[in-house]
C-alpha cells in the first residue's frame, strides 16, 4: 500500500476509533485526540486531573478500541521497583525463573505516579525510554507498541514525590483533564446508572499500530515548519540573547531539544489524521500547548501575577 493510500485509510480508521471510544467516554475530545496522537507517534503522556474524571476508564476504553493489552498500576509510597518490573523466584527444580510484572503490557496506566518514591518512578521511566527492563543483570525486551499513560493528581500534594523536570521531559504530552459541562455530565449520569453496557469493538491490532508509527515518521515536513518548531522552542529559553522580555521576566527554564522533536512528530500525526500528507505551521500550533506546558518552568514573578504556562505559550505562538 502506498503512503497516500495509508494516510487515507488512517483517517477512516481514526474516525471509526473515536466513534468506538465515544460509546463509553462522553466529551473530552481534546484529551482523547492528544492521547491518540501520542500512540500514533510512539510517545507517552501525562494526564493531570482531579479524582473521578474517568481517567482509568478512558485509558481502558482506548486500549480495548486499539485491540491492545492493558494493565493498571496503582502507585503507592511503599511500592518497590520489583513490584512493577517483576522478579526472579526459585521454582520447584531450584532454578531461578523470571516472573513478569505488570509493566509487561502494551498500554500501562501508571495511576498517581507522583505518589511513589523516586526509585520506583525511575524503574518505570527506564522501561518507557529503553522499551526494556533489567532484572538481575538480564535485559528483557517489552512488547511493542508500548505506551505509558501516567496520571497525576494536582490537588493532593502531601506525601507525594513530584516528578523531576528531567523525568517530566520524557512525556511527550502533558494533558489536562477538565470537568465535563453540565450537558456532558447529565449524559454521563444517564449512561452509567443503568444496566446497559456498551461493547467496544477493536479497530486496530498491535501490528497495525506499529505500521502507523512507521507511516507517521515517513511523512515529509517542509523546512519552514521545522524551523518554526525549533524557533518556538528556542523562544522559551530565557538565557538566550534572542529571548523576548516577556520570557526573561517570567520563565526560569525553557524547553529542551526533545520538545522540538515531539512538536514535529505530533504535527505529522495531526496532519495525517486530518487527511493531509504533510504538516504545516497550524499543525505545530495545535499540538504546542500539550507538548510545551510541562517543559516550561515559570518563576515566582509569574506565579505571583497569575501567569500560567498556557499564557506563556499563547504569547509565543
Amino acid at each position: 500500500m502506498s503512503d497516500v493510500a495509508a494516510v487515507k485509510l488512517l483517517v477512516e480508521k481514526h474516525n471509526a476509533l473515536k466513534k468506538e471510544i465515544a460509546k463509553v467516554i462522553v466529551g473530552q475530545e481534546g484529551v482523547i485526540d492528544q492521547i491518540l496522537l501520542s500512540i500514533y507517534t510512539g510517545g507517552h503522556s501525562l494526564l493531570i486531573g482531579v479524582p473521578g474524571l474517568a481517567k482509568t476508564l478512558m485509558v481502558n476504553t482506548i486500549a480495548q478500541a486499539l485491540g491492545l493489552d492493558f494493565k493498571r498500576i496503582q502507585f503507592t509510597p511503599d511500592l518497590m521497583p520489583s513490584d512493577i518490573l517483576g522478579s526472579e523466584v526459585l521454582d520447584q527444580n531450584r532454578n531461578f525463573k523470571f516472573i513478569k510484572g505488570p509493566v509487561f503490557s502494551n498500554i500501562i496506566l501508571a495511576d498517581e505516579i507522583n505518589r511513589t518514591p523516586p526509585k520506583t518512578q525511575a524503574a518505570l521511566l527506564e522501561a518507557m525510554q529503553e522499551r526494556a527492563v533489567t532484572i538481575a543483570g538480564h535485559q528483557y525486551k517489552l512488547d511493542l507498541p508500548y505506551f505509558v499513560l501516567a496520571t497525576q493528581n494536582p490537588i493532593e500534594q502531601e506525601g507525594t514525590y513530584p516528578l523531576p523536570e528531567a523525568q517530566l521531559d520524557r512525556f511527550m504530552f502533558a494533558i489536562e483533564l477538565k470537568y465535563p459541562s453540565v450537558e456532558e455530565e447529565v449524559m454521563i449520569v444517564k449512561n452509567t446508572t443503568t444496566t446497559i453496557r456498551n461493547q467496544v469493538d477493536p479497530q486496530f491490532n498491535a501490528e497495525q499500530i506499529l505500521e502507523i508509527q512507521e507511516l507517521v515518521r515517513r511523512i515529509p515536513v517542509p523546512d519552514n515548519v521545522v524551523e518554526y518548531a525549533v524557533k518556538l522552542v528556542n523562544n522559551t529559553r530565557p538565557n538566550l540573547e534572542t529571548a523576548s522580555d516577556f520570557v526573561k521576566q517570567y520563565v526560569d527554564w525553557g524547553a529542551g531539544p526533545r520538545a522540538s522533536q515531539n512538536l514535529i512528530l505530533a504535527a505529522k500525526a495531526n496532519a495525517a489524521v486530518h487527511g493531509k500528507f504533510s504538516p504545516d505551521i497550524e499543525d505545530v500550533q495545535k499540538v504546542a500547548n500539550g507538548i510545551l506546558k510541562h517543559r516550561i518552568i515559570k518563576n515566582y514573578k509569574a506565579e505571583a501575577e497569575g501567569i500560567s504556562e498556557e499564557g506563556i505559550i499563547r504569547e509565543l505562538l
